[in-house]
């Protein structure tokens, strides 16, 4: 895939967006109304976008362009009907960044025949690249990356995540609610941190012992599940299947952990 992939190419793109954002971290007003809010989230696009578009267009001039838009539901459900594409969120952890809060990537996979594969995230505020190839690994900046090989869940570090689909009449939150309440009464640390990409790189890099998310996220997850899985963690449903693209909820862990999570929920 090297011979296919210019991968330099394509890190030294993110890193340099991503960098753009970081020096400009905290340098506008946190937005005060939805107007505000729509407005800086829609300019964080489009910066992204022209940046990323400018610098790998050259490169990869057959490769044609989708945004991720996790407010849209039903287009999650299933890969784009077209050949190679990249799908790009311009920013996950957005919120975070408008509010002058830690926590924000850029994230961009490659999307083959319906699967992905290669992504990366790029955490511009701890200068961390993280990044996969499909079959070939998982790595930080030149690090291999590595799951955790804990045993014990009282000091395992749990995530729960919820995306941003109307939950009033589908029990989404009566589900997320049982989810939490497990995890707090089984597991040493339960945390709710923002990005889920990076969250997800996070399991694979052995810092999250178990991610779990009951509702369907296809866009904020795409990236950092295939840098898990390439890591070796397992990428479930919650009931235990192998997750496909589409699923509605999410498991992620090392094998002995999902294997105690689902004992536990069941």
């Amino acid at each position: 895939m090297q011979n296919e992939i210019n991968i330099p190419i394509i890190l030294d793109a993110v890193r340099k967006v991503g960098n753009v954002f970081l020096k400009d971290y905290k340098q506008n007003a946190i937005p005060q109304t939805m107007e505000e809010l729509l407005k800086q989230l829609d300019d964080i696009d489009t910066i992204c976008l022209a940046s990323l578009k400018e610098d790998l267009s050259a490169e990869f001039p057959d490769i044609i362009w989708h945004i991720g838009d996790e407010f849209d539901t039903n287009s999650q459900r299933n890969p784009a009907q077209q050949g190679d594409y990249w799908l790009c969120d311009a920013m996950d952890g957005a919120i975070q960044y408008l509010q002058h809060i830690a926590g924000w990537t850029i994230n961009l996979v490659l999307v083959r025949e319906g699967k992905p594969v290669f992504s990366v995230i790029f955490d511009p505020f701890a200068n961390e690249m993280f990044w996969a190839k499909d079959g070939d690994g998982a790595f930080m900046n030149d690090q291999s990356l590595k799951i955790s090989s804990k045993t014990d869940l009282a000091v395992m570090l749990a995530v729960f995540e919820y995306g941003h689909q109307d939950k009033s009449d589908n029990y989404l939150n009566e589900k997320i609610g049982s989810t939490v309440t497990h995890l707090l009464k089984n597991f040493g640390i339960v945390r709710n941190y923002g990005p889920h990409g990076l969250q997800l790189a996070y399991v694979g890099a052995g810092r999250i012992d178990l991610f779990v998310q009951e509702d369907l996220d296809t866009y904020n997850w795409i990236a950092g599940l295939l840098i898990a899985k390439e890591a070796g963690a397992e990428i479930l449903t919650t009931n235990g299947n192998p997750w496909k693209w589409g699923d509605e909820n999410l498991l992620v862990a090392p094998k002995n952990t999902t294997e105690k999570y689902l004992k536990i929920t069941k």
